[in-house]
């Protein structure tokens, strides 16, 4: 057996460790780029306190999730203030749009030169600038994985620049800035990392040590996703949610993903579908999918007994099976009341070139068995509704 584990240089989890980011900054020196949501306010007193430290802070402000035009405009402003330092706080788009820029200050050439799919996918030669990624949301788990994800408008598809360089030197994990995500918010970057912990423990890349990641962060996910989206100021299931999210982006790093994610970037560029609306919308008939297909046709296969074991962590009975796992999500879904992708502008049309394009992502290598076409189709055609 071979191994390979990589994830951002240093992980402080823990509530209140936000107000260490000051000090951390300060020893880069005294010009930082801040990335920050559509909802700045939020976090001014992190902010205060870096101008306290005598902190010059140029604001990047990002709005939804990051496009390419969006990114290159957040380079060309980090480029003309020389920052030394890269500081995203915020939800995984966010994070991500914080990567490219801190990479892009030490790399040559255009973005779309380091892209996936559409661009010519060279790697990221050297280092960048230092970097720390502040979450507030409790989902991507985009703080520890080393791609980053973006909109490509003219061709309709989201796609990753992708290197272990990628990793931020620094992530702080602070479950009180989570606090003031709404219901729908919870909702869907819970269903995120919930997708992410069943695909990276499924994966055909799966590992002893993303094993037990997953494993844990399932425990959490199952005990605390739904208590906190009844009640956000419920402080153990908000560090719940924090402590799964940053597990699945451990695991989906260094396992991989599945379907469910497959899928994810031709409908991010077809729809304007929240991207954990889609994994939760997909995800049930993803693991259905999967589990028939392996029945039928590689009944060997050790992912079957994962899906129970799945099945046993999220509904806590001893006796539970694949059937009852994917029930459980479904009544989830269900009360968090996600709509159909249709609601987003995915019609019958659409579903022949979505699988085309979902079969090239680097998702699909990981998941369990390869689907046929019409078992995809069927797949796109239930979520539908």
């Amino acid at each position: 057996m071979r191994l390979e584990f990589s994830t951002a240089d240093r992980i402080v989890f823990g509530p209140g460790v936000a107000e260490q980011l000051a000090e951390t900054v300060a020893g880069y020196g005294d010009h930082a780029f801040v990335v920050l949501g559509s909802t700045p306010g939020r976090f001014s007193r992190i902010l205060d306190q870096l101008a306290s430290r005598g902190i010059q802070c140029e604001l990047f402000h990002t709005a939804g999730e990051p496009t390419t035009p969006m990114v290159q405009a957040g380079i060309e402003s980090a480029r003309q203030v020389q920052s030394r330092v890269v500081v995203a706080i915020g939800g995984g788009s966010v994070i991500d749009t914080g990567k490219v820029i801190a990479a892009m200050l030490t790399n040559q050439g255009q973005l779309l030169d380091y892209l996936e799919v559409v661009g010519a996918g060279k790697p990221l030669l050297h280092e960048p600038v230092p970097y720390i990624a502040v979450p507030t949301t409790a989902g991507t788990g985009a703080e520890v994985t080393r791609n980053a994800v973006l909109l490509v408008p003219e061709h309709r598809v989201k796609v990753s620049m992708r290197s272990p360089l990628l990793l931020p030197r620094l992530a702080l994990v602070d479950p009180l800035l989570t606090h003031s995500m709404s219901p729908e918010l919870t909702a869907s970057t819970g269903l995120d990392a919930l997708t992410q912990l069943i695909e990276a423990f499924v994966s055909s890349k799966a590992n002893p040590l993303t094993d037990g990641i997953c494993r844990e962060g399932l425990q959490h996910a199952g005990r605390s996703l739904q208590r906190a989206f009844r009640d956000g100021s419920d402080g153990p299931a908000r560090e719940d949610m924090a402590l799964a999210s940053l597990f699945s982006g451990l695991a989906l790093a260094n396992a991989g993903l599945g379907a469910v994610h497959g899928f994810a970037g031709p409908l991010g560029g077809v729809t304007n579908a929240p991207h954990g609306v889609v994994c939760g919308k997909l995800l049930p008939f993803v693991m259905a999918a999967n589990t028939r297909a392996l029945k039928n046709r590689a009944a060997d296969s050790a992912a079957l007994a994962r899906f129970d074991e799945i099945a046993r962590i999220l509904t806590g009975r001893s006796t539970a099976r694949a059937s009852n796992g994917i029930r459980w999500i479904e009544d989830l879904c269900e009360e968090f009341a996600l709509p159909g992708l249709s609601t987003f502008g995915l019609s019958r049309d659409n579903l022949p070139a979505v699988v085309a394009q979902a079969k090239k992502a680097s998702s699909m290598k990981g998941n369990p068995i390869e689907l046929h076409d019409e078992e995809l189709i069927e797949v796109l055609e239930k979520a539908l509704a």
